[in-house]
C-alpha cells in the first residue's frame, strides 16, 4: 500500500480485517494525507480555516462512523483526530511505515511487483494498492498568462492563511471549492478581492432546507432520472440563492450536476458586501496590474491561483502508466487492464465523499486478491473503460477537473455488482462469466 491519507487507510483496514499480510509506506510522520495540516510529507493542500464540504454522515467511513457531537462540517482537525482513532480502533498502525517514500515501482522478472524505498532496499510484492492522491501536484495555467507580474503568485496548494495580505489587492483565479474559501477568507483583510474565473457555476450553500445539502440526496433520488434530480435541486438552490447573476457572477455555461458543484455559504453575501468583485478570466499581467478579458484593468499585489492539480505517480515509470491531461484508463476507476496486481484507491472525484467509496473499492480488491471475485477479460475491461469515458464526457463539463468524475450512488451500486462477480470453476463458471460481460456489454 502507497499511501497512508483516507483512502490509503481504508484499504489497511479492509486488508488487516481480513487478515491479509500488508506494508504501507506513508512519506510522511501522521496519517491523514490531504487532511493534515501542515503534513510533513509536503502533500498536503490544508489550509488553517478549512472545513470539510460533504457533511459528516456522509464522509464517514461504514465501519467507523464520526462522533456525533462533531458539527456537521467538521474542521481538519477533528478530521486529522478521527482518521487517528480509526487507525487505532482497527489496530493496524503498526504495519504502516512512517517518513518512507516509495521511488520506484516497476514489474519483477519473476511476476509481482519490485518496490524500491528512498532507502535503497527493494522487497518484492505480488500485489501493489496505490493511494497517493490526486490534490497534491499544483497545475498552473498552460500555456501561461502573456505578460509579467510583479507581486506575489502562489498555488492554492501552498497557501496557508491570509497573513501578509492585509490590505492588499488580492486576485484569485478560479470558482472551485478552494478558491471561493480564499477569496473569502483573504477578503476579510484585504483592500479588495478580486475573485477570476473562465466560466460560471452553480455556488450551493452547504445547508438546505436546514439541512446539509447532500444529505437531500440519497440511494433512492439516485435511481431517479438526471432531469428530475436536476429539477428538484434547481428549485431548491433558486428558493435559496436565486439566480447566479442576480450575485454579478457569470450564467453557468452547462446544467446544474454537470460539474463538480461548488460549495460556499459565504461567498455571494461577500459579494453583497462589496468585499469580493467578480471578474472575467485573466487577459494579461501587466507588471502591478492584472487586465481581464472585458478590457478592465485592476492592481494587483497578489495571485492565488486555484487551477486544480495535475493526476501523477512519481514512482511509476511513465511509459508504464501516465495521465495526460489527467486521463487515466482504468476499470471502474480502479483496474488498470494492461498491469495486473496493481490497484488505485481513491482516484476519483465524486459528487459525495471520498471515504466510504474508497472502503468499497477495497472490499472488492481484496475479493480479487482472496480469489473471490473474477475480473473480465482484459478486452471487456477496455471496452467498458472506452464506453465509460464516453458517458462522462457526455454527463460532465469537459475538463482535467472531470477525467475521474462519479455519481456517488451510482458507482457504489457499481462495485457492489463487482463484488457480486463471484470466481465459479469448470462449465458453470465459463457460463456465469460469459453472462457477465454479456451484461457489461450492454
Amino acid at each position: 500500500m502507497i499511501g497512508a491519507g483516507s483512502s490509503g487507510i481504508a484499504a489497511c483496514q479492509v486488508l488487516h480485517a481480513r487478515g491479509m499480510p500488508f506494508d504501507c509506506f506513508e512519506k510522511g510522520s501522521a496519517v491523514g494525507g490531504n487532511w493534515r495540516y501542515m503534513n510533513d510529507n509536503g502533500m498536503s493542500a490544508a489550509y488553517r480555516s478549512l472545513h470539510i464540504n460533504t457533511s459528516r454522515g456522509l464522509m464517514a467511513y461504514a465501519t467507523y462512523p464520526m462522533p456525533s457531537d462533531l458539527p456537521d462540517y467538521p474542521n481538519h482537525e477533528q478530521i486529522a483526530a478521527y482518521f487517528d482513532a480509526y487507525v487505532d480502533r482497527f489496530g493496524f498502525r503498526e504495519h504502516i511505515r512512517f517518513r518512507t517514500e516509495v521511488k520506484l515501482v516497476e514489474a519483477a522478472p519473476e511476476g509481482g511487483w519490485n518496490v524500491t524505498l528512498h532507502d535503497g532496499t527493494t522487497t518484492r510484492y505480488d500485489d501493489v494498492l496505490i493511494a497517493n492522491g490526486h490534490h497534491w501536484d499544483a497545475r498552473w495555467p498552460d500555456p501561461p498568462y502573456p505578460g509579467e507580474f510583479h507581486g506575489r503568485q502562489l498555488h492554492a496548494h501552498d497557501y496557508k492563511t491570509p497573513e501578509g495580505m492585509e490590505g492588499q489587492n488580492v486576485l484569485v483565479l478560479g470558482i472551485g471549492n478552494s478558491a471561493t474559501d480564499i477569496a473569502v477568507e483573504t477578503s476579510r483583510v484585504a483592500n479588495m478581492t478580486y475573485l477570476a474565473m473562465r466560466r460560471g457555476a452553480y455556488v450551493i450553500p452547504k445547508y438546505l432546507k436546514g439541512r446539509p445539502t447532500d444529505e437531500l440526496g440519497t440511494e433512492l433520488t439516485s435511481r431517479l432520472p438526471l432531469a428530475v434530480q436536476r429539477y428538484f435541486y434547481a428549485r431548491a438552490l433558486k428558493t435559496a440563492q436565486g439566480d447566479m447573476g442576480s450575485y454579478g457572477l457569470p450564467a453557468p455555461d452547462h446544467k446544474l450536476l454537470e460539474a463538480h458543484p461548488t460549495i460556499s455559504s459565504d461567498l455571494c453575501t461577500r459579494i453583497g458586501h462589496g468585499r469580493v468583485t467578480v471578474k472575467p478570466n485573466i487577459e494579461r499581467l501587466d507588471g502591478d496590474h492584472v487586465r481581464f478579458t472585458d478590457g478592465t484593468t485592476e492592481p494587483v499585489d497578489t495571485i492565488v491561483y486555484c487551477t486544480g492539480y495535475k493526476i501523477s505517480f512519481p514512482f511509476l515509470p511513465a511509459d508504464m502508466i501516465s495521465a495526460p491531461d489527467n486521463r487515466i484508463p482504468l476499470y471502474r476507476r480502479v483496474v488498470d487492464p494492461n498491469h495486473p496486481g496493481l490497484y488505485f484507491i481513491g482516484l476519483i472525484q465524486p459528487l459525495g465523499a471520498i471515504m466510504p467509496i474508497a472502503e468499497l473499492q477495497s472490499e472488492w480488491v481484496a475479493d480479487i486478491l482472496e480469489d473471490r471475485a473474477q475480473l473480465p477479460s482484459r478486452a471487456v475491461m477496455r471496452d467498458v473503460i472506452r464506453r465509460e469515458d464516453e458517458r462522462m464526457a457526455k454527463r460532465y463539463v469537459r475538463s482535467p477537473r472531470h477525467t475521474i468524475q462519479v455519481d456517488f450512488y451510482p458507482y457504489m451500486r457499481t462495485l457492489r455488482r463487482e463484488r457480486a462477480r463471484v470466481r465459479h470453476g469448470g462449465l458453470r463458471g465459463l457460463l456465469a462469466r460469459r453472462s457477465h460481460e454479456l451484461r457489461l456489454e450492454r
